[in-house]
């Protein structure tokens, strides 16, 4: 098993504590570059739950998300909200998805958001 970064599953910690979505966070996980706003693991679910629900086709999907996560140890993944994949000069999706990824899978991280301008 790997060893997690510690300053990173203290940063994952304190988001879920204080139940604030404003921490700002780029990572790199296999090869992407994920930039956006982390929110507790709670937040995160609800969000996805309301996205499913207001779909047609996925809607039995949103219950999954409904359900509150248990809670053992320390953080295992962090969860994005307005977040984007960059790529080339571009984040995907514009508007923001949601993203979860675990810890271990980080190779390198730094706070804050990168974001593009053509000017």
């Amino acid at each position: 098993m790997s060893k997690h970064d510690e300053l990173l599953v203290s940063i994952a910690a304190l988001v879920e504590s204080g139940q604030s979505n404003q921490m700002s966070l780029t990572v790199v996980t296999g090869g992407a570059v994920i930039t956006g706003r982390l929110a507790p693991e709670s937040a995160w679910r609800q969000r996805v739950s309301e996205v499913l629900t207001d779909s047609t086709h996925l809607g039995e999907f949103s219950v999954i998300f409904d359900t509150a996560a248990e809670k053992n140890g320390p953080p295992t993944h962090l969860h994005f909200h307005v977040a984007r994949i960059l790529q080339g000069t571009v984040g995907i999706p514009e508007t923001g998805g949601m993203y979860r990824v675990a810890i271990e899978d980080i190779n390198a991280w730094t706070v804050g958001d990168f974001s593009y301008s053509d000017h």
